[in-house]
């Protein structure tokens, strides 16, 4: 990997943000309790209205990026994407529910009752059926794959998250025994998935024509990264708050969360990383393919655990913590991947 990339400052150093608004959502929910009470009461069919515009905060500026004119390129070397759609939508999510339902129904069976395991698992299974479609630009980036390939796994990730999403998540919630609100499953879709969608869509092609890609590559889109880190941000701080109680009740609930949620980014990564090379799949398209499928779109799963079970339920919690573990250990595999390349060739492309 060149010296001269790397990371930007927010995403680098996420995980402290993170344990910071942990740290400081815990403290404001134990010193403004009843005020807490106050904001989590104000909702509109299920959704909180304060955490729903942040989230969207978060999700807008990462749909400007999906692009499907790319998709036009997938004929040109298509095992690589079938590969891709393959982990993130035939065997990741079923892993994720496999490996949740391990850890939380079974291996601490002594530590968590059977209700609060269920929505543990709910909320990994969220997490499982929502591939990544922003920070897998920065961890392709950061391991030199193919940023043509990056884009089209991303917008065609992106197009079957629009009709896969529900269906995969109530089936794997039905199999978990987990109620399944659909009407309030499909809202979230719409509100945090196809409007913003649409909008970034509208909003790309709009300043494309006016001020050409350039203008809007370089100067429009890093305007809007900092909002979108410092929204979800905002949000932590806030479910942290409402969940600060859970927590303190059980100060080892995040390491149990993290654990199953660290082991299921790793085993898939390789998978992945390991299926390509089989495939005989080039570095540049086998090491983006293999961190996508590691990584997740938590802010999607964020939004709808929020909707689903409220602010304060334990599924919200294991999204936010796998916000928490995301970035270390996928920057361990960005490490991995370019300690271990192998065939490429210069100019590459999918």
């Amino acid at each position: 990997m060149s010296s001269t990339k790397k990371i930007a400052f927010f995403e680098k150093y996420l995980t402290l943000w993170v344990a910071l608004c942990i740290i400081g959502g815990i403290a404001i929910g134990h010193f403004a309790g009843e005020s807490m009470e106050v904001m989590s009461g104000w909702e509109i069919y299920n959704v909180n209205i304060p955490i729903a515009i942040l989230i969207w905060m978060m999700i807008y500026p990462m749909m400007l990026q999906v692009d499907f004119r790319s998709i036009k390129k997938v004929g040109k070397a298509p095992k690589g994407l079938i590969w891709t759609v393959v982990i993130n939508w035939l065997i990741k999510p079923f892993t994720m529910a496999f490996f949740a339902w391990l850890f939380f129904t079974n291996l601490y069976e002594a530590y968590i009752q059977p209700e609060v395991a269920s929505e543990y698992i709910a909320g990994a299974i969220l997490l499982g059926a929502a591939p990544c479609t922003a920070m897998v630009f920065v961890w392709s980036y950061l391991s030199d794959g193919d940023p043509n390939y990056t884009l089209v796994q991303v917008s065609v990730n992106d197009l079957i998250l629009l009709v896969a999403f529900i269906p995969l998540v109530g089936l794997l919630l039905g199999i978990t025994d987990v109620e399944i609100p659909y009407g309030t499953l499909a809202t979230s879709v719409v509100v945090f998935v196809v409007i913003p969608l649409i909008a970034g869509v509208l909003t790309q092609k709009t300043i494309v024509e006016s001020k050409g890609e350039a203008w809007f590559k370089t100067e429009f889109m890093p305007k809007l990264r900092p909002v979108s880190i410092a929204a979800l941000l905002l949000t932590l701080l806030l479910i942290f708050a409402f969940q600060g109680p859970n927590i303190l009740d059980n100060p080892l609930v995040i390491l149990l969360i993290a654990i199953p949620l660290t082991i299921q980014t790793y085993f898939i990564f390789f998978l992945a990383w390991y299926g390509g090379k089989w495939l005989k799949l080039p570095y540049a398209v086998c090491s983006p393919s293999a961190l996508i499928g590691a990584s997740n779109f938590f802010e999607l799963a964020v939004a709808v655990a929020i909707a689903l079970f409220g602010l304060n339920s334990p599924a919200a919690l294991v999204t936010v913590v796998g916000v928490l573990v995301e970035v270390p250990v996928m920057l361990s595999l960005v490490a991995f991947a370019n300690s271990n390349r192998f065939g490429i060739q210069e100019g590459q492309k999918v």
